[in-house]
């Protein structure tokens, strides 16, 4: 296993290996020792996945604040998506840019996305299902959104907006400049 920091490094791109024969494969998905190496030392306490049925479906953005702020690994176990975080913590060098990566159970890659940032994903094939670790359990007093289509974020999603399958409450969450302060850069959440 692999990991590499990418364009904003508190997001770590995980590379797992796969060992493959006539039978089928083996892979190591989750080391806390080499996450902590590189600088991920948080307990994971919740495991989710989705489904999602169709191509084009957008999950997000999402993130809950403190107490119950979460960091997140991200796989996919079938099909492929986009994944993208966005950095909401104020006073960061990258606040507001975000890291788009494709992850599909083909190329085996995992992101992990640390509290303060906002994380979504829209599905680039049919039948995807999404397994993800969080640090903290689902709270719905703290769960918040940012808005998917805000220009000021200028993230390319792969398919047009009329396009997107969304549930409603994510095409209510505001844009960036109107998110309150939960974040801040350099402190612990």
């Amino acid at each position: 296993m692999r990991v590499e920091h990418l364009d904003i490094p508190d997001v770590l791109l995980i590379l797992p290996t796969r060992h493959g024969d006539e039978r089928g494969f083996f892979s190591e998905t989750y080391r806390k020792d080499l996450l902590a190496q590189a600088g991920f030392d948080k307990e994971f306490v919740q495991d989710n996945h989705s489904l999602s049925r169709h191509r084009g479906v957008l999950r997000g953005l999402h993130f809950q604040i403190p107490p119950f702020a979460q960091d997140k690994l991200v796989r996919v176990v079938r099909g492929a998506i986009l994944d993208v975080a966005v950095d909401i913590r104020k006073g960061s060098p990258t606040f507001g840019k975000h890291v788009a990566v494709e992850l599909s159970a083909e190329n085996w890659k995992q992101l992990l996305i640390p509290a303060g940032f906002a994380h979504g994903f829209c599905t680039l094939t049919p039948e995807t299902e999404v397994l993800y670790k969080v640090t903290s359990p689902y709270s719905p007093e703290h769960d918040k959104g940012l808005a998917f289509n805000d220009s000021e974020l200028a993230i390319n999603w792969p398919f047009p907006e009329s396009e997107l399958i969304l549930s409603e409450k994510d095409r209510r969450h505001p844009p960036l400049h109107a998110l309150p302060d939960h974040f801040h850069y350099g402190s612990n959440s």
